[in-house]
């Protein structure tokens, strides 16, 4: 199993070798997705993992999927994730950790993701992104916000979303575990 760090640097190198394959900038890049040259320039240095909504739109601006800097790989077809793997989670700067499923097949129209995030460890931080989004509670509590409106969602409780919209959570019991999937428009 690989480390979070390990994980954090192969997302920078892979988002480098993106953008550089592009001839584009940290500052073009920045710009198209609405994050800092700073961020951008720590990312690809692994030295953060941004949100996935950040990193969603980050994709979004150098026209590929999120999947492709999550793993290199390009495989098509059916992908067979066992249960074991699912405990091999990224941690992001938000303070919430994730899996994702299918990563390494590039060309899936949705990206589904585990979550699990810890009361008191996630960052307050409005976050948005294109398309839509589906949640789906498997265990604990949390307060979800979409817009100006807050869920408490518990476990069977499901959310579905435009992602544009400015979305938020917060644990309320020790931790939650979701599902979430993301569908570009």
């Amino acid at each position: 199993m690989q480390s979070n760090s390990i994980i954090v640097a192969k997302v920078g190198v892979r988002l480098r070798k993106a953008r550089r394959m592009q001839g584009r900038t940290l500052q073009e890049v920045a710009d198209g997705s609405g994050v800092t040259k700073s961020l951008l320039s720590k990312i690809e240095n692994g030295k953060s993992m941004p949100p996935l909504a950040t990193l969603t739109r980050i994709a979004g601006a150098l026209g590929v999927k999120v999947s492709a800097l999550l793993d290199g790989a390009d495989e098509h077809g059916t992908i067979f994730t066992p249960a074991s793997e699912t405990g091999r989670t990224v941690k992001t700067d938000k303070g919430y950790a994730f899996f994702s499923f299918a990563a390494q097949r590039s060309d899936k129209q949705m990206q589904t993701y585990l979550f699990e995030a810890e009361k008191g460890r996630v960052k307050p931080q409005p976050l948005s992104h294109r398309g839509e989004e589906f949640i789906y509670v498997l265990e604990g509590r949390m307060q979800y916000s979409v817009g100006p409106v807050s869920y408490t969602l518990g476990q069977g409780d499901s959310l579905y979303f435009d992602a544009e919209e400015d979305h938020d959570l917060e644990p309320i019991t020790k931790k939650v575990r979701y599902l979430a999937v993301f569908v570009e428009r």
